[in-house]
């Protein structure tokens, strides 16, 4: 075997190493829960195949005591995080998270799972959560195929949600449905959890690696200064969640300062979590001050 085979040329952390003949090894993400219908949890789970040609599916989330029942609760589509390169819906860490949200805001989430880097560069992930998107979007005139999505949610009070680059993708929806069609449907509300973007005057590593042939500080999927759509966003209310100790944390303010100055009429608001780091509340959802974030975005998307 040709020995550069095993040279290394991309090592994200303890997540993802990328190799020069190709190979990629996950170490997150890559387990996966079983849905389950009627879980001690009191959330139901099923999984969705939403466009077999580019392989992209989801997890729907509903309260047990929903199914069935008539009543109508907010409708969630969650976009998980990973740098574009890892997660799932389906692993313990999201699988968790979306229903620890379900529970405590009493909604029905879909959680997206799109094709990763470096197999799938950026914007494909962006395309297919689009995709996925309207998918959900199809169930709102009382057709689509998923009865959990058609019956149960209430299309008056969508939300898109999502950490880190899922928050990324997550934004980049809610600017596209300002100027594009989405089937009739308005968004509420968007929640960005510890948001991934550009600085102001460099590009990071990450995304370089992830979108090699775009224009780094150009491009508007990276730098919020860059996006004429900001002014359009197609929702009414943002919440943006940060962390004291995040590296992240001036990048998530930078999106802030720009989404206020853009002309945009909505209502943002910023919080901030002391002592911690970024996503902490995914690897420590017991804590303190995971609970109390969650409870934050339980209360944004209750108007609370």
């Amino acid at each position: 075997m040709d020995s550069s085979s095993n040279e290394i040329i991309h090592q994200w952390g303890s997540y993802i190493r990328v190799y020069k003949d190709g190979r990629v090894e996950r170490f997150f993400g890559t387990d996966k829960v079983p849905s389950s219908i009627n879980s001690t949890d009191g959330v139901s789970t099923k999984d969705v195949l939403i466009a077999p040609e580019i392989d992209v599916s989801a997890r729907i989330f509903i309260p047990t005591s929903t199914i069935n029942s008539g009543h109508k609760l907010p409708l969630l589509i969650y976009f998980h995080g990973g740098g574009f390169r890892v997660g799932s819906p389906f692993c313990a860490t999201y699988h968790n998270y979306v229903t620890s949200l379900v529970t405590a805001a009493s909604v029905v989430a879909v959680s997206i799972d799109y094709r990763l880097a470096p197999e799938y560069l950026v914007p494909t992930c962006h395309e297919d959560s689009w995709v996925a998107l309207k998918w959900v979007a199809s169930h709102s005139n009382g057709e689509g195929p998923e009865e959990w999505i058609r019956d149960c949610a209430h299309f008056g009070q969508v939300f898109l949600a999502g950490d880190s680059g899922g928050a990324n993708i997550a934004h980049d929806l809610a600017a596209r449905a300002g100027i594009e069609n989405l089937n009739g449907v308005k968004l509420t509300g968007l929640c960005l959890v510890h948001p991934y973007f550009g600085s102001k005057d460099s590009v990071d590593e990450s995304w370089i690696f992830v979108s090699p042939t775009t224009s780094g500080l150009d491009d508007f999927r990276y730098n919020p200064a860059a996006d004429s759509r900001m002014a359009s966003l197609g929702c009414t209310r943002v919440l943006i969640c940060l962390a004291e100790k995040d590296v992240l944390r001036q990048r998530g303010l930078f999106y802030y300062e720009t989404l206020r100055k853009s002309g945009w009429g909505g209502e943002v608001e910023i919080v901030e979590t002391e002592g911690e780091g970024h996503v902490f509340h995914l690897f420590n959802p017991n804590c303190d001050t995971a609970e109390a974030l969650l409870k934050k975005l339980a209360s944004f998307i209750n108007h609370g």
